[in-house]
Formats: structure tokens, sequence, C-alpha cells
């Protein structure tokens, strides 16, 4: 199976660009996702950590 997509994949001019597009696109999400956890206050935290406690479902996030 690798060598079939192994023998398609060599005769696309510029393909070696592929790979590192999709680890810069991994490594912008992963860092996002990072800063945006780390920045987050604990009020927010404690209140998303009880979501799926919630019996009722009406538990907001309030944007503060």
């Amino acid at each position: 199976m690798l060598r079939l997509i192994k023998h398609h994949l060599t005769g696309i001019n510029g393909v070696e660009i592929y790979p590192l597009f999709s680890l810069l696109i991994f490594t912008v999400f992963f860092a996002f996702v990072l800063i945006r956890v780390i920045r987050m206050r604990r009020s927010q935290v404690s209140e998303i950590s009880h979501m799926p406690l919630d019996t009722d479902g009406t538990a907001e996030i309030n944007p503060e």
C-alpha cells in the first residue's frame, strides 16, 4: 500500500512542501490552544469543569 502512495507522490512537483505545511498548521493550532488555556480565569475553568455534572442543562459560560 505504501509503495502505491509513494509511487504516485513522486510524480508531483513540490510535494515535499505538504508535510512542512501540515506541521506548521498543527504547531500554530497547538500553540493557540495552549495560550488560550493558560490565559483562562480560574472561575471560568471551574464553571466549565462543572458543566458535565450539571443535570438541568442550564450551565452557561460568561465571557468576562
